[in-house]
């Protein structure tokens, strides 16, 4: 409406040329907007791994994660619910872009600490650009006294350390994509063959099936494996569901693990020999600080 009142305005001073010609001018100078992607997930994880979303500002979230024994143990071990490996955490969100996080897993009671910072975010219109990328890094300690009593391994023996550039896509309303280059470093390893630094690239992907319900996969591919043991890739499926403030998953994966050093570079599993966990994972947010305004993002 603006336009057409300014285009008659200029038409009644002058010619036609002359008056598109400074309306095109006025409409080059004219501001553009800048949308941001979001939910590319629904969660801060895809399955197992690390996704490109943070929790908004001020939001603490408490992430309880099960991984039950293997499917194919029969019956005896009620196929593998019998068995557990749970983790326990807390990741707040410092800033939008920024979150740090801290947790506990019972698989050789490690601790490990991380944080995501989000670099880039996923936009459209002017400048726009088609992926969000995010940084991680985080560093697990390994607490079991499963070593020789007389050779005790000192605090740097038992670090481990992953770095991760996520790279997440929002294709379309109803599917996502991220890739996450990986490199994990251990301070020490079972024998010298084994590698101190270990390479793998993670795909994820995201099909929305309803408002609240997603299905993803997650797969990871190691350069370098260990030599100490017959280690298999990482590879997952699951469903997101969402009710309120909470996001539930339902895994299948051939990992037991929880934290990177783990499910990336010690899964020993093969996901159609049978060896499948059951797991889950599930979250409640919880508001910390202020609400933030609501922001123009398309969902």
């Amino acid at each position: 409406m603006k336009k057409t009142i300014i285009f008659l305005a200029l038409l009644s001073l002058g010619s036609v040329s002359n008056a598109q010609d400074l309306l095109g001018i006025l409409e080059d100078e004219a501001p553009k907007t800048k949308n941001h992607v979001s939910s590319t997930f629904k969660g801060t994880r895809v399955l197992n791994g690390h996704s490109v979303e943070n929790r908004k500002k001020g939001t603490l979230e408490f992430i309880i994660s099960h991984r039950f024994g293997r499917l194919n143990l029969g019956i005896d071990e009620l196929f593998g619910l019998d068995q557990s490996n749970i983790r326990f955490a807390f990741e707040h969100a410092l800033t939008d872009n920024f979150m740090l996080g801290i947790g506990r897993s019972s698989f050789e009671k490690t601790y490990d600490g991380f944080f995501k910072y989000k670099l880039i975010r996923q936009s459209t219109g002017k400048n726009s650009f088609p992926a969000t990328i995010s940084l991680f890094g985080s560093t697990a300690y390994k607490t079991i006294k499963d070593y020789d009593p007389n050779d005790k391994p000192d605090f740097n023996d038992r670090l481990y350390y992953t770095s991760q550039v996520l790279i997440g896509s929002k294709l379309s309303p109803g599917v996502s994509v991220q890739l996450s280059p990986t490199y994990i470093h251990n301070n020490t390893v079972r024998i010298n063959n084994d590698p101190h630094d270990i390479f793998a690239l993670g795909f994820g992907n995201r099909i929305k099936l309803s408002n609240r319900v997603t299905l993803n996969a997650e797969y990871y591919y190691t350069f370098n494996p260990l030599e100490s043991l017959d280690t298999k890739n990482s590879l997952a499926f699951g469903v997101d569901i969402e009710t309120g403030g909470h996001v539930f998953q339902l895994i299948l994966s051939n990992s037991i693990t929880m934290i990177e050093k783990g499910f990336i570079t010690e899964t020993t599993g093969g996901f159609f020999d049978g060896d499948i966990h059951f797991g889950f994972n599930i979250s409640r947010a919880f508001q910390t600080g202020g609400r933030k305004r609501k922001n123009q993002s398309r969902e």
